[in-house]
């Protein structure tokens, strides 16, 4: 029997399911092909959902730890006696310490909108430590919103008709490939395909033109485009007159990035920046799609601020087929009924989740005494993770981590709790690379005793004596509430359709800039008095910030997009996948590694003053000379050596306090 469901891992596609259940068992996953958006094709790792979910080594009874922290032993618990410890500790640190000593630790494990925040109203109630969400997409957030304010942006789709497409820090083929269709068929009407990333991914691979950007100098590209497009007269005076503020003083900042200047700053040969400035400018209907990579700089909020320009000076937002997406979806957003952000008592305090290995080594009135993960890997997925790690060991800290699987943050565990898949409960899914919604009911019980998110945390809150109604809500509740939103975008959709199992769209224009921008000016806005109030520049600044660190002895630069295999840590516990993807790899030029002495598949030693991990070298010219890049997340445990989140910082970025994961200065040897 086929079911219809929702792949739920933090992906922009979101991807319609239908899953083959014999006898409350899955036995096959495919694309459901009434999907509107993802048509009926999935991602390489969706297809292994049914080893996930069925995979002897899944947790399905509450654990308790019995060794040293991190060494992996437990034994099994009920129920009862694993939330009867939880609940006491609780009460004892709260009365000693106070509820600030506890921090809850989650983030996008989970994308259903009832199960993801299922527990922030346990915690604002408890008045325990408030965590920052940052640690992804705020920055590009900020910085986005800077220039063209709030909301949905381009829609994926209207590429189709664009004669010139720029992907913008992002590897298309594996973190949005329900994009690639759209690209396509632009392509074969003649459009040309520019891939601007720093190394020849994937995506590259397949372009018309790769630009092998330096990490971190992308507003100083995009300051050179403008620089040609004014010089050259291929501005939209009209657009720019009528909906943009601060022309003139954009173009006395364009100026002091001539394509000879950027090229020294962006390693892109001027007459490349050239030809790049003038197929945009001249083109029909030029479309940019952004990803995540330029905002993971500590200057990342400002160039997803000047990317975001590009497209006024041409006036694309009013072309059809023509304009920018960054992110699309965004309803229902009024999730205060269930978060419950009014029951957090005045003065709690604010722990950003970049910052976790700070916090748990650092912090005190009070120390954090209990860290509760959910629906996270911060073991792995946390920067600075060697300090992380020190932190978890702490004999003093009780963790609880509710999972899967056995993680790295497992391990370290007092307490583990079997949470239920996404494919055993019910939850409203929005995207955030199309605009569509989707309910999905579970298509098979919890496995074994395992219990879903907003269960547990109901629980807890009955044994701490916590009334509100808020945690007597049942799932379809929260989802009726959620389905009456006010916003605007939910207006019309169809909510039996909705309740069916099928995709709904949500009520967002295919280009939502027609009735202007949501900055305070109404404007694109080239100056940002917003930001001049908050001390930062209100023009573009094309000047990169490179990693601090170090006292100037690492010289290297160091990302880690992501893997086609995995998506931040998960799909590691899938034995198949992970073979496939082999050992944890660092790709290497060969200028950079004949320097040092090495030579493919050299066990390779690559360190800063954060940690270092273990790799085998892959060298290659599909990387620059200087920049070394480690696909994926490896479990540590799983890998040749440490995870490569040791050697980033809990530096935050300039704008919307995020981790500049790909800002980060190295140096590589052979292993000895």
């Amino acid at each position: 029997m086929w079911k219809r469901s929702v792949c739920t891992k933090d992906c922009p596609d979101t991807c319609g399911l239908l899953v083959r259940v014999e006898k409350n068992r899955i036995t096959a996953v495919k694309g459901d092909p009434d999907h509107p958006y993802t048509a009926g094709f999935i991602c390489k790792k969706a297809a292994h959902f049914p080893e996930q979910v069925h995979s002897p080594r899944r947790i399905t009874t509450p654990l308790k730890r019995t060794g040293p922290k991190g060494s992996g032993r437990f034994e099994p618990v009920t129920w009862d006696e694993a939330l009867d410890e939880i609940t006491a500790r609780i009460r004892s640190i709260s009365s000693l310490s106070g509820p600030q000593a506890i921090l809850p630790y989650s983030f996008a494990g989970h994308m259903g909108l009832v199960h993801r925040q299922a527990g922030h109203a346990f915690f604002n109630r408890l008045g325990a430590s408030a965590l920052d969400y940052t640690i992804c997409g705020p920055a590009a957030t900020a910085g986005f919103e800077a220039s063209l304010g709030k909301g949905p942006s381009t829609e994926i789709q209207e590429a189709s008709q664009s004669d010139y497409i720029i992907i913008w820090g992002s590897n298309t083929l594996t973190t949005n490939i329900h994009a690639w269709p759209f690209f396509v068929r632009a392509r074969k009407a003649g459009a040309t395909l520019i891939v601007i990333d720093p190394y020849r991914n994937r995506t590259a691979q397949s372009a018309d033109v790769h630009v092998m950007i330096k990490p971190g100098t992308d507003a100083a590209l995009v300051l050179s485009m403008m620089q040609v497009i004014i010089e050259q007269d291929l501005v939209d005076h009209d657009f720019i007159a009528q909906k943009t503020l601060g022309f003139d003083q954009l173009k006395a900042r364009a100026a002091e990035y001539p394509p000879h200047r950027a090229a020294s700053i962006c390693g892109v040969p001027p007459e490349l920046i050239v030809r790049l400035a003038q197929g945009y400018g001249r083109a029909r209907a030029p479309y940019i799609r952004t990803g995540w990579g330029p905002a993971r700089q500590l200057r990342g909020g400002m160039a997803m601020r000047t990317i975001a320009l590009l497209p006024a000076l041409v006036g694309a937002f009013h072309k059809p087929g023509a304009g920018i997406t960054r992110s699309l979806g965004g309803a229902p957003s009024d999730s205060a009924f269930l978060t419950r952000p009014d029951l957090r008592p005045q003065g709690v305090r604010k722990v950003n989740m970049v910052e976790l290995g700070h916090a748990l080594t650092r912090l005190d009135n009070p120390k954090i005494e209990m860290l509760y993960v959910y629906l996270s890997n911060p073991a792995v997925v946390a920067p600075q993770s060697r300090q992380v790690l020190t932190g978890l060991k702490r004999d003093d800290l009780f963790v609880v981590v509710q999972e899967l699987f056995m993680t790295d943050t497992c391990a370290h565990a007092d307490i583990v709790l079997p949470g239920a898949g996404f494919l055993e409960v019910t939850d409203l899914y929005r995207a955030y690379g199309h605009n569509y919604i989707q309910m999905a009911r579970p298509v098979i019980p919890p496995v074994g005793q395992s219990r879903s998110t907003l269960a547990i945390f109901q629980d807890l809150a009955a044994r701490l004596g916590f009334t509100e109604e808020v945690f007597s809500l049942t799932e379809t509740d929260c989802i009726d509430h959620f389905l009456r939103d006010p916003s605007p975008y939910m207006q019309g959709v169809d909510v039996e359709t909705l309740r069916s199992g099928r995709a709904v769209r949500l009520n967002i224009p295919a280009n939502p800039y027609t009735g202007g921008f949501a900055t305070p000016s109404g404007r694109v806005e080239f100056y940002s008095q917003a930001m001049a109030d908050q001390g930062l520049d209100p023009l573009p600044d094309g000047q990169p910030l490179r990693d601090p660190d170090g006292d100037g002895k690492f010289t290297l630069e160091f990302i880690t997009p992501p893997h086609s295999l995995f998506l931040n840590s998960s799909f590691n516990e899938i034995d198949e996948l992970r073979k496939k993807a082999g050992q944890a790899r660092v790709m290497i030029h060969p200028e950079t590694a004949k320097a040092r002495g090495i030579v493919e598949a050299d066990p390779v030693r690559v360190f800063n003053s954060r940690g270092e991990c273990l790799f085998l070298a892959h060298v290659t010219d599909a990387v620059q000379p200087g920049l070394l890049v480690a696909e994926g997340l490896h479990w540590p445990s799983l890998s040749l050596g440490g995870g490569a989140n040791q050697l980033t910082s809990q530096r935050l970025t300039d704008m919307g306090n995020t981790c500049a994961f790909h800002c980060n200065l190295v140096e590589v040897q052979r292993a000895q």
